[in-house]
C-alpha cells in the first residue's frame, strides 16, 4: 500500500535555547480520551501545542523530550512504571478483531483517503493508506488521527518504543552506509537530492509462548570400518540410524513480527533484534513530528509469520539437539503454544526512498541500534571498469612472470 511522504520539517526562526529555563511541565490531559495533547473534535486529530509560543511540539530523539522547533523550549514526557500490557491470541473477542485486519469497509476511518484541515494553517492535510501521524504539508505541523487509536475494529496500540537515532545520525549511518557500495551509481549516492528520508513508526506484533513439540525421526551415528584387500584397502564412515521420538519445550519471549505491508519483509527483518523490552506505555507524544502507520495484518497472521521468520527455526535446532547422535532425520512434529500471548508495538525506522532509473529503492535504519539494511542500483559502468582493470592486473602478472622465466 503506498505511503504518502511527509516534507522537509521547516525549523522556522529558532535560536538558542533560552537561558536557564527547565522544560515546561506535561500538559494535563484532555478530557475526551485522558491522553495527552490537544484534541481538535471537528477533525478528530490531536496535535501538542507549545506552552511558551503555541507552536507545535516534536518528539526529540537525541533526548527524549517533546521540542518546539519555533522557540527551542522543551517539555517532559511522564514515564511509567507500567508495563506494557499482553493479550491471550486466543480470546474470543481479540480473534475476532484479528481475522477482520484493519477496519470493515463501511468504516469512515478505513478509507484509502482521509482529509483533515490543519489547525495550525487552516491547510488541508491527506491521510493516504494506513498512515496515521504526519505533518502538514504547508506549516510542517505534526497532526495524529485519533479516530485509528479509538476505532472499535481496531486493536489500540499497547506500547512504543521510542525513536533513539536522530535525524542527523540517521543521515551519518545512511551516507556511510551508501558510500561503502562501490559499484552503487554516483547519482544514487546523492540521495540528498533523489530520495525522501522519513522517521516512520511501523506497527509490530511481539509475542511470548511457550512451545510443547512432540516429534519422531531418526538418530545417526557415525562410525567407521575398514573395507577392502590390498592397495583398495581404506577407511569408509558409515551412518548407524535407530528410530527416535521425544517431546521439547522451548520459551519465546518479545518475538516481532511486522504487520505492515509495502516494504521488503527481508531487509526489514534484518533490522533485527528489536529491544522489545524498553517499550513503554503508548502515548501519542512519542509520535509527534514522525510518521505512524496501523497494522495491515491481523495478530493471528502476524504469529503465523513469526513461525516462519523465528519460532519455527529454533523449534528445529532444538528438536535436533535432543534427538542427538551425529546426524538427525526429523520426520514429523507438532507444536502446541501455551500460553500465547502478544502486545501491538510501534517500533522506529528512518526510511529512505530513493527513484532510480524508474525504479524505487528503499534502505531502512534501525531507529534505536542505527542498524542500516536496503537495496540499492549497480552501475554497469563500474562493473565493467572493474572488471577490465581485473583482466589487465592478471595479463601484467602474466607477461611479468613469463620475463622473469
Amino acid at each position: 500500500m503506498s505511503q504518502r511522504q511527509a516534507p522537509p520539517v521547516s525549523q522556522g526562526p529558532a535560536g538558542p535555547p533560552p537561558q536557564g529555563r527547565p522544560p515546561a511541565p506535561a500538559a494535563p490531559p484532555d478530557p475526551k480520551s485522558g491522553r495527552a495533547g490537544q484534541y481538535h473534535s471537528t477533525e478528530d486529530t490531536r496535535t501538542f501545542p507549545c506552552a511558551n509560543c503555541g507552536a507545535n511540539l516534536v518528539f526529540d530523539p537525541a533526548t527524549g523530550v517533546l521540542r518546539c522547533p519555533s522557540c527551542n523550549s522543551t517539555r517532559e514526557i511522564p514515564r511509567s512504571d507500567a508495563k506494557v500490557g499482553l493479550h491471550d491470541l486466543r480470546d474470543a473477542k481479540i480473534a475476532a478483531v484479528g481475522t477482520r485486519g484493519l477496519l470493515s469497509a463501511n468504516d469512515p476511518a478505513a478509507s484509502d483517503e482521509h482529509q483533515v484541515v490543519c489547525q495550525n494553517c487552516g491547510g488541508t492535510t491527506v491521510f493516504t493508506g494506513t498512515l496515521t501521524a504526519t505533518r502538514c504539508p504547508y506549516c510542517a505541523s505534526p497532526i495524529q488521527r485519533d479516530d485509528i487509536q479509538d476505532a472499535p475494529k481496531t486493536l489500540p496500540v499497547d506500547g512504543v518504543v521510542p525513536f533513539g537515532v536522530d535525524d542527523k545520525q540517521a543521515r551519518q549511518n545512511i551516507e556511510k552506509w551508501i558510500n561503502s557500495r562501490w559499484f552503487a551509481p554516483t547519482e544514487f549516492k546523492k540521495y540528498r537530492t533523489l530520495g525522501s528520508f522519513s522517521s516512520v513508526y511501523f506497527s509490530y506484533f511481539s509475542y511470548d509462548t511457550t512451545a510443547y513439540t512432540r516429534y519422531s525421526g531418526e538418530r545417526g551415528d557415525d562410525y567407521t570400518v575398514v573395507v577392502g584387500e590390498g592397495d583398495n584397502r581404506h577407511t569408509e564412515t558409515r551412518t548407524r540410524w535407530t528410530h527416535v521420538r521425544g517431546e521439547v519445550v522451548d520459551n519465546f519471549k518479545d518475538v516481532a513480527a511486522l504487520a505492515n505491508k509495502g516494504v521488503d519483509p527481508k531487509r526489514v527483518e534484518e533490522l533485527k533484534p528489536w529491544p522489545i523490552d524498553t517499550a513503554r506505555p503508548f502515548t501519542g507524544e512519542y509520535l509527534a513530528g514522525h510518521l505512524a502507520r496501523t497494522y495491515e495484518i491481523g495478530p493471528d497472521e502476524g504469529f503465523q509469520l513469526a513461525r516462519r521468520e523465528e519460532i519455527d527455526s529454533a523449534i528445529t535446532s532444538t528438536v535436533r539437539r535432543d534427538i542427538g547422535g551425529d546426524k538427525q532425520r526429523i520426520s514429523s512434529s507438532e507444536s502446541r503454544f501455551n500460553p500465547l500471548q502478544f502486545r501491538y508495538l510501534l517500533l522506529p525506522i528512518w526510511l529512505l526512498t530513493v527513484v532510480y532509473d524508474s525504479k524505487p529503492f528503499q534502505v531502512y535504519i534501525n531507529g534505536v541500534t542505527g542498524e542500516v539494511q536496503g537495496s540499492r542500483p549497480y552501475s554497469k559502468v563500474k562493473i565493467i571498469t572493474a572488471i577490465v582493470a581485473a583482466i589487465i592486473a592478471i595479463a601484467a602478472i602474466v607477461i611479468l612472470v613469463q620475463a622473469v622465466r
